[in-house]
């Protein structure tokens, strides 16, 4: 695949030294080659699946009670089958929400994003991360070879990965911060 050598060549050229204009010629410490691994290695969950048919309270619960934000829809509502589907909390206030539909009543079906994108299970981080910046996804499904579901990466995912990662530098990283919270 093409755009697979590309990434390869990508990562090669920033495996080279970095250099900090702002802090004058300091290397950065951060290893390119774990954007080669696998998304095996990242801290992922089964993920949570349901029929078409099933409502969106369903989902929603669902999402509520595994702390989550993403449901796989698949034909049958299993793991065994083809993933036809994704609904998130996204889809919850911009599809749900802001147009006045009652969820109780309203199947998966008519609100999901159907067809997904995805990755393959052998696919690496870099590719989880180019998806996420290209398409502003949250959530990557991670489907094999016959598109069933193995899991699903969420921004979180590669977070806490890179976070394990690098816990020195992220950990010892100064910065401004401020009393007030707001989100995450």
């Amino acid at each position: 695949m093409p755009e697979d050598r590309t990434i390869d060549r990508e990562l090669e050229e920033s495996d080279e030294a970095y250099f900090d204009g702002a802090e004058g010629l300091q290397e950065r410490s951060f290893d390119t080659r774990l954007l080669r691994e696998p998304t095996s290695v990242l801290p992922v969950r089964k993920p949570l699946v349901l029929s078409r048919f099933h409502s969106v309270t369903d989902a929603i619960r669902s999402m509520q009670s595994e702390h989550r934000g993403v449901v796989l829809v698949t034909e049958d509502g299993t793991m065994h089958a083809r993933v036809v589907g994704i609904f998130t909390e996204r889809d919850v206030l911009f599809r749900i929400v802001d147009q006045g539909r009652n969820p109780a009543t309203l199947p998966l079906a008519d609100v999901m994003t159907s067809e997904p994108e995805s990755l393959r299970d052998d696919q690496t981080i870099a590719d989880v991360l180019r998806m996420m910046s290209v398409g502003g996804f949250r959530h990557v499904p991670i489907v094999d070879a016959e598109g069933r579901p193995v899991h699903v990466v969420s921004v979180r995912d590669v977070v806490e990965f890179l976070v394990e990662a690098f816990p020195r530098e992220v950990l010892n990283r100064g910065g401004d911060r401020t009393s007030e919270r707001e989100g995450g």
